[in-house]
């Protein structure tokens, strides 16, 4: 089995190599229009459309800018099915990659940070694909977000959280705020854990795809850029259920299924 925590230092020792000028340049304008017509679909077709309709062209979107990045989905596990109950996806998080991925299996509705919402063209996106955004230095835009978020998934929305509360660069996970888990409480949710790795063909480590140290979004897309190729796997441990638990519980349970999924030998040898 390849080592999960090679470094992106390792790629020449793999035989790594990095596209050309030319196909960083072709993906780059190809995300910018894709982007545009994200944004042409989000203003002129979802005042139109029901919730299933949005849902579809958002999946459809989030597929098309892996494949534009040549970021391949390799999914474990069963992944939730969107049957109308509430649920709550909960994952480790290391780069923008991840809502795309997720997404790209089963759109749901997001909690990111007030920053994202500034970004160019992305946060107005975000918004209109539905993420609810967060002011973490307000203790109570966190009930409200919390609270909109229980009922998002009453209604039969799947949401999703990064409990982590930041991105890391993938070799390892980081405490889970167990705040972020409330609403899973509040709507009686069933909690579905999401283990992300993002990995070169040759099993090591994409270091590129990590959003971390202050990074632009636009310093990042260019990275990506440079990989010939990326696989992003997304393995879907056993859901929890919420039902007598509180969010504490929830939060050290979801995320000891995480890590069992990532690291598996370093958690047998701790058993």
């Amino acid at each position: 089995m390849p080592d999960r925590g090679a470094s992106a230092t390792d790629a020449g020792a793999h035989g790594g190599s990095l596209t050309s000028r030319a196909v960083r340049v072709a993906r780059l304008l190809r995300v910018g229009l894709h982007i545009a017509r994200g944004a042409a679909i989000a203003a002129c077709v979802f005042p139109f459309i029901g919730r299933e309709g949005r849902c579809a062209h958002v999946q459809r979107w989030s597929r098309q800018v892996l494949d534009i990045l040549g970021v391949a989905l390799r999914l474990s596990g069963t992944p939730p099915q969107p049957t109308g109950a509430p649920t709550l996806i909960v994952a480790n998080h290391i780069s923008w990659l991840d809502i795309l991925a997720i997404n790209a299996v089963l759109p749901v509705r997001f909690v990111a940070k007030s920053e994202v919402r500034a970004w160019p063209a992305i946060g107005w996106l975000a918004e209109k694909a539905g993420t609810l955004f967060i002011r973490r230095e307000e203790r109570r835009d966190a009930v409200r977000v919390n609270d909109k978020l229980a009922q998002v998934m009453r209604n039969g929305e799947p949401a999703g959280v990064f409990p982590e509360g930041t991105s890391c660069d993938g070799s390892t996970v980081l405490g889970f705020h167990s705040s972020l888990l409330q609403p899973a409480v509040l709507a009686g949710a069933t909690v579905h854990p999401v283990a992300l790795r993002y990995a070169r063909p040759d099993g090591t480590r994409c270091d590129e795809a990590a959003f971390t140290g202050g990074t632009s979004f636009l310093k990042s897309l260019y990275r990506m850029t440079t990989q010939p190729a990326t696989l992003a796997f997304l393995d879907f441990p056993p859901p929890l259920e919420s039902e007598g638990r509180d969010r504490r519980e929830l939060a050290h349970a979801a995320r000891e299924a995480i890590l069992r999924s990532l690291f598996p030998s370093s958690r047998d040898s701790r058993s």
